[in-house]
């Protein structure tokens, strides 16, 4: 890989590693405010709001300017957001700033990997991004977890005098943990100035960015490939950020574990999620990338078994598991769906339409939890209802694959010259 790649795999690390910081931080934030426990899937429901409306706009901005500069300007709206929640502003509104910077960031992160590497490169790129955004995730809520634990913040407080500062938040735990989060993303935006150039032409922003917007929309859910690699990863989104709040929720009421233990449990499942990402960018090729759907049906019922275990011992072998899955058929999806919608309309418009997709997902999905924790249902309940609908989910993608196989022989609709 050229040296660029590393440049970008080291801004994305920093980048999401904060992301994940920042959210273990606001739900202890939340809690320290006395909300009700349903308020905490608001954060993704929050964050992922901006990537839907803005879905229109992101796509044209990043296709408008080197992707460098518009990774840049997002990771500066994300500290914007840590700078409110350090001043003290709701966890809600200070999270849906930050989601604000990632809708922008997301277009121009995926879609510079189209424009700086070879297609046939694709695969193993998008397991090496895969793979170092769940280290990411991993440290990510590991220090998360850490900062919210008094001791810690104290003996941080004691090295810096950071607690000389004046805010109207309590300074134990905003102050000390949000200044930590805003460090991380202030090395990603350095990272991101070092980006290479790929000489990609840029496209002006124009008026007509909305109808442009439902042709590119309707064109990819049209594309026998792209509909169903854009169904499994719109699918895999929504289920992994409510997957984020049912283990939180299962390790308190199943496993007896606190907020800090749950949320180093979350890592378990990234590492299983590199596992699999690893495994999947060693061992299929684009060409064999929709082989792998009978491994979401697979991890949705893997994910029922959650409801049968009530020991750390059997726990992390089991989150390992349903990450490894998750890993191994996400990133082929992936980057089948990253060709052929940079075949079909270019990179930018085609990682924003598959934000839009996957955010609204998470919008639905998140919100779906929301209700059934409002509505006082069982952890037993919440695990059975999202790992049947999972296993339902990717059933049906699965069928629709198939009926597609016998209307056309979708392996044609690859270029092979890109996919050997």
């Amino acid at each position: 890989m050229p040296l660029g790649f590393y440049i970008i795999m080291a801004a994305q690390f920093f980048s999401a590693l904060a992301d994940n910081a920042l959210l273990i931080v606001a739900i202890a934030a939340l809690r320290a405010m006395d909300t009700p426990p349903a308020y905490e899937p608001l954060l993704k429901t929050f964050f992922s709001l901006s990537y839907v409306l803005l879905a229109v706009f992101v796509g044209a901005f990043a296709d408008s300017m080197p992707k460098g500069r518009v990774m840049f300007i997002s990771n500066a709206i994300k500290i914007a957001g840590c700078v409110m929640m350090f001043f003290g502003a709701h966890p809600l509104a200070a999270y849906a700033v930050v989601g604000l910077g990632a809708a922008a960031y997301s277009p121009a992160k995926y879609g510079i990997l189209t424009e700086y590497l070879p297609h046939r490169m694709l695969v193993v790129a998008n397991g090496w991004i895969e793979g170092l955004t769940v280290v990411a995730i991993i440290l990510g809520v590991v220090v998360g977890s850490c900062l919210i634990q008094p001791l810690i913040v104290e003996r941080f407080l004691d090295f810096t005098d950071l607690d000389d500062i004046t805010t109207d938040i309590d300074i134990s735990l905003g102050a000390t943990t949000v200044a930590l989060v805003c460090f991380f993303y202030i090395l990603a935006a350095f990272f991101n100035i070092f980006i290479p150039k790929t000489g990609a032409p840029n496209k002006p922003l124009h008026s007509k960015i909305f109808s442009e917007f439902s042709q590119c929309f309707a064109l990819l859910w049209r594309d026998r490939l792209g509909q169903i690699s854009l169904a499994v990863t719109t699918l895999f989104w929504g289920a992994g950020a409510t997957l984020q709040f049912i283990v939180i929720q299962w390790s308190e009421t199943m496993l007896n574990l606190d907020l800090s233990q749950s949320g180093m449990l979350q890592g378990v499942v990234a590492i299983g999620v590199a596992v699999g990402a690893a495994g999947a960018a060693k061992t299929i090729s684009m060409r064999k990338s929709i082989s792998v759907i009978p491994l979401g049906i697979a991890m949705g019922i893997v994910v029922l078994i959650m409801n049968f275990v009530t020991t750390r011992a059997l726990a992390v072998p089991l989150l390992i598991v349903i990450g490894a899955l998750s890993g191994y058929f996400v990133v082929p999806m992936n980057a089948l769906l990253q060709h052929r919608g940079h075949s079909l309309m270019g990179a930018g418009n085609s990682i924003a339409i598959q934000n839009f997709n996957e955010n609204l997902s998470i919008l639905v999905m998140t919100g779906m939890y929301y209700m059934m924790v409002n509505a006082n249902l069982s952890t037993y309940a919440v695990i059975t209802t999202f790992g049947l609908f999972v296993s339902i989910s990717m059933l049906l993608v699965k069928f629709r694959h198939e009926a597609n196989q016998r209307i056309h022989d979708d392996v044609s609709l690859l270029d092979d010259s890109h996919l050997h």
